[in-house]
């Protein structure tokens, strides 16, 4: 038979338990234990960030008209695997070893550094596989990219975009994020970014402005008389499901930024990070939907996907600290934000396929700012100074690649491979062959 406690039992019981975390929390950890549980968070985290790599391709697969839905897709997973090769040849020594201010070393990773001597397991409790941590770190930069291909989808040739995904994960990614992860200027001067929300977020956000303003906008995107021609995307419940993938995907993201499992302390704040980042994500929905429902009167499916992520990157700077009050307020603003600047984009001629901008720019910075909100230590100059310093970087940086590329192999395609579709003028395959023909009208 089942026993049940009465309100006063209960709440003994819970008082007991949080004093046990307490007095768990402060004890000394096994190295060992701390070290295995410390790994398995760098690779169950790392896996679940891995698996946002099908979010994006699908989100972006649902959002672009049929006639470019393999060239998506071809992107997202090459872009990947380049992110992984280039993270390995030079990325990862270049963001974390030997950082002396500016940069890194100029290395190929070895995975030599785990914690371990003849004697056994040593330290303090916060030793994990080296192999661990690059694989976590690994799966970041190769989410940056995937930021960029949304944004520029349609009519951006493949293999000029592969040169600039190169370059982006090899050098421009990982020598900003040595400033602040990899301690460098930006770390020693206080900027706070817990997850990245500028570190991978706004950096996407600013590589793909870039690109969206030197590529130009997709022919017929925008009138001579400054109206704007909607391109529906070809699959929205594709579109729904990569926003869910997003969503769990965000856990590791998150989750794994508090970069040990080791000790009860570190278990109770990747869950309070897992309340916030969910909790704020679905505020973001929500102010999305309700914003637009008064400005336009529907229920917008893709405003609502994009609040959902808008939300998610708002809380990425911070996620532990806040309360869950404050989360919910962090990410319905930046689901606001979102309504707001989809509009604009358009406005300014500024053609983003995807939304990814709003998304991880906006918010991106939004996000940073809101630090403040709820961490003592953070102080608001410092997380301006390195938003502006970190978007001067990669827009000069990402603005001369992608000119470098217009000048020399072209950037995008012609306007009759547009009108064909990428999918057969780039891949020469169609994700949906039977409905080929009809998708040329669109």
């Amino acid at each position: 038979m089942r026993k049940f406690f009465g309100f006063s039992a209960l709440a003994a019981v819970t008082a007991s338990v949080t004093i046990a975390l307490t007095q768990s929390a402060a004890a000394a950890v096994d190295p060992e234990t701390a070290f295995i549980f410390n790994t398995l968070s760098f690779l169950m985290h790392g896996f679940l960030v891995m698996w946002m790599a099908a979010g994006f391709c699908m989100l972006e697969a649902g959002l672009v008209r049929t006639k470019n839905t393999t060239m998506q897709c071809a992107k997202n997973i090459t872009l990947y695997s380049v992110a992984g090769l280039l993270y390995w040849l030079v990325g990862y020594n270049l963001m974390y070893m030997d950082v002396s201010g500016f940069m890194g070393s100029f290395a190929i990773w070895s995975g030599t550094d785990d914690v371990i001597t003849a004697d056994g397991f040593t330290g303090d409790g916060s030793g994990y596989a080296a192999s661990s941590d690059w694989f976590f770190q690994m799966v970041f930069v190769a989410a940056t990219a995937s930021i960029v291909s949304g944004t520029v989808a349609e009519r951006v040739k493949v293999f000029p975009f592969l040169i600039f995904t190169v370059l982006l994960t090899g050098f421009i990614y990982p020598i900003q994020g040595s400033w602040t992860w990899g301690g460098g200027w930006l770390s020693e001067m206080g900027f706070s970014d817990f997850a990245g929300s500028t570190i991978v977020h706004s950096v996407g956000g600013w590589a793909a402005l870039a690109g969206a303003i030197i590529i130009g906008a997709r022919t017929g995107k925008f009138g001579s008389d400054g109206s704007v021609h909607p391109m529906p995307g070809s699959n929205l419940p594709l579109a729904t499901l990569g926003t869910f993938i997003l969503w769990l995907g965000w856990f590791g993201f998150n989750g794994g930024s508090q970069l040990a499992m080791g000790s009860a302390a570190d278990v109770r704040d990747i869950a309070t990070i897992y309340v916030n980042t969910n909790m704020a994500a679905a505020a973001g929905v929500v102010a999305a939907v309700i914003l637009n429902q008064i400005i336009y009167k529907k229920l917008d499916l893709t405003m609502a996907l994009n609040g959902a992520l808008g939300g998610l990157v708002s809380i990425t700077a911070e996620p532990l600290a806040p309360s869950v009050g404050i989360a919910v307020m962090i990410g319905a603003i930046g689901g606001i934000l979102i309504v707001i600047a989809v509009p604009l984009l358009d406005k300014l001629k500024i053609d983003d396929v995807v939304g990814a901008i709003p998304v991880h720019l906006v918010c991106g910075i939004w996000g940073t700012i809101a630090v403040v909100l709820s961490n003592g230590d953070a102080s608001f100059t410092t997380q301006i100074i390195g938003i502006v310093a970190i978007g001067a970087f990669v827009v000069i940086t990402s603005a001369i690649v992608w000119g470098v590329l217009k000048l020399t192999v072209g950037l995008r395609a012609s306007e009759e491979e547009e009108f064909l579709g990428l999918d057969r003028a780039e891949c020469g395959l169609e994700a949906y062959p039977e409905f080929g023909g009809g998708s040329g009208r669109v």
